[in-house]
């Protein structure tokens, strides 16, 4: 999922779909050490996917609370 798409998101959309992509994450992760995958760069893409979802959620949080306690 690109950084444009993630940005478009609520914020229970995001905290969603990080739950969903986590799942997937520790699954390939798992299959990856019982038998290898085909395309193993999927598990980076996965983590970075994630990590990009937390770093927006995160964002979205912050200008709430500026805008709370301004």
């Amino acid at each position: 999922m690109k950084q444009s798409q993630i940005k478009e998101l609520t914020q229970d959309e995001l905290k969603d779909l990080l739950v969903e992509e986590t799942q997937v994450l520790a699954k390939m992760v798992f299959n990856h050490t019982v038998s290898p995958l085909e395309n193993p760069l999927k598990i980076r893409e996965t983590r970075r996917t994630i990590a990009r979802m937390k770093t927006e959620l995160r964002k979205k949080e912050i200008q709430l609370n500026a805008s709370n306690n301004a």
